[in-house]
């Protein structure tokens, strides 16, 4: 589930605009966005990103995923996080990565459990999706966790 945009972010123009952001982003060091590609077609079939980078004594960023839902359970997001995570750790620096997933989104949850990471408690209204303010678990893995 994803936030309410505009209609032209689903655009040639307004992916291109996202894009350009993301590549700033990534130059800032403030965000790591990686396309999820399928190894047969080479189709872009869903992105993972490092988002939310905190430097200083947190060493912290958040991880946000998705799959195109015509791909979903074939395990594109289990690796993809788990690739990301070590990137996190091994290339970026970081100390820890925080996932949030709505209580009620089972694959998501199964996703960042397969990947070792651990559940740290809900966080009531915590994101605007859909226009709504959702609840979200809060998973978290650290650099000193084993990756699976």
């Amino acid at each position: 589930m994803e936030p309410i945009r505009p209609d032209a972010f689903l655009t040639a123009t307004g992916q291109r605009a996202d894009i350009e952001w993301a590549a700033r982003q990534r130059q800032a060091g403030l965000a790591f966005p990686f396309g999820i590609f399928e190894q047969e077609t080479g189709a872009l079939v869903g992105r993972v990103t490092l988002a939310n980078v905190v430097r200083a004594a947190w060493q912290n960023c958040t991880i946000g995923y998705f799959v195109d839902r015509s791909r979903n359970g074939r395990g594109y997001a289990t690796e993809s996080v788990g690739l990301v995570s070590g990137f996190a750790f091994e290339v970026a620096g970081l100390h820890r990565v925080q996932a949030a997933v709505m209580p009620r989104n089972a694959a998501s949850i199964r996703v960042v459990e397969r990947n070792g990471y651990r559940f740290e408690g809900l966080a009531r209204r915590y994101l605007q999706i859909n226009g709504a303010w959702e609840d979200h678990n809060i998973y978290a893995l650290t650099v000193e966790d084993p990756l699976p």
